[in-house]
């Protein structure tokens, strides 16, 4: 039986977006103070839910199943800078690897690893969309060479007369393509496996009568078919998206809504987080 431990699932692509904005600056750089974070985010739920002086918080606690991807260790060719790019050695991947080990080492954390696979090519960021699309009516003056150059012709022979607006228009189009930078392509990669992990523990948990209350760390809806059976099967369900806003029709499918930080610009609600204490890495 679960004793009325709680399990405190996590989504870490999404708890990682997150943090920057509900720490203090500095607070969430390292490997060490995203794992200092995540305690302190276990710590406040428990203290929320069992109170106590907090000393014993962890006894409280089933375990914590930190949710992400290895990150993409492939190969590409970047079509701005005109660079090979091994994702593997970037320090996205490196930080993301250190975080990983860390984890490891932090008692009552599980990790539940996907993958990232390439799904497509290189895409131009969709804030840029709009404007690539407008310079199609400024190129519609170069329509006329079609007209002036026979098959075979030279173009070097070819004079195309331009009125001042659409010589304008031809060189702010220049302009544009000039100013796009590296960063305003990405690669199509996609995350694998990690929404299928936390369903199935979800499902786990429940159906094994592990604990007693799930608290799941996310942003979307995606979790709704799981927490529909835990909470068919009695479990108490308790969301936390971390101060971000979701759909009004999401509280029909959990029991609390609550979070283990405190909200930008208040004051902190709960005790201070104790020390580590050392264990054996959970499993």
């Amino acid at each position: 039986m679960s004793s009325g431990q709680i399990a405190i699932l996590i989504d870490g692509g999404f708890f990682l977006k997150r943090l920057s904005r509900l720490v203090e600056a500095g607070q969430c750089d390292t490997p060490d103070q995203i794992a200092r974070c995540v305690r302190k985010l276990c710590f406040n739920h428990i203290m929320r839910l069992k109170g106590g002086s907090g000393k014993l918080w962890q006894q409280h606690l089933y375990r914590c199943f930190f949710y992400d991807a290895q990150p993409y260790d492939g190969k590409a060719h970047h079509p701005v800078s005109n660079k090979s790019i091994d994702f593997a050695k970037s320090d996205v991947a490196q930080q993301r690897h250190s975080l990983f080990d860390q984890l490891r080492k932090e008692r009552k954390v599980a990790l539940r690893l996907g993958k990232v696979n390439r799904d497509h090519d290189w895409t131009l960021s969709p804030r840029l969309t709009k404007s690539i699309l407008k310079t199609r009516q400024a190129l519609a003056p170069l329509q006329a060479l079609q007209q002036q150059l026979p098959a075979g012709a030279n173009p070097q022979a070819v004079q195309l007369q331009l009125s001042a607006a659409e010589a304008q228009q031809l060189l702010q189009t220049y302009n544009f393509w000039q100013g796009i930078q590296a960063g305003d392509v990405s690669l199509g990669l996609r995350q694998k496996g990690v929404d299928m992990r936390i369903a199935i523990d979800i499902a786990s948990l429940t159906l094994k009568k592990q604990v007693s209350t799930i608290i799941l760390v996310a942003g979307d809806s995606d979790f709704v078919p799981a927490a529909k059976l835990a909470r068919r099967e009695g479990m108490e369900f308790i969301l936390d998206p971390l101060w971000q806003n979701i759909n009004d029709d999401l509280f029909e499918h959990i029991d609390g809504l609550q979070s283990g930080f405190k909200r930008p610009g208040t004051e902190q609600a709960t005790a201070p987080l104790p020390q580590a204490v050392p264990d054996q890495p959970a499993t």
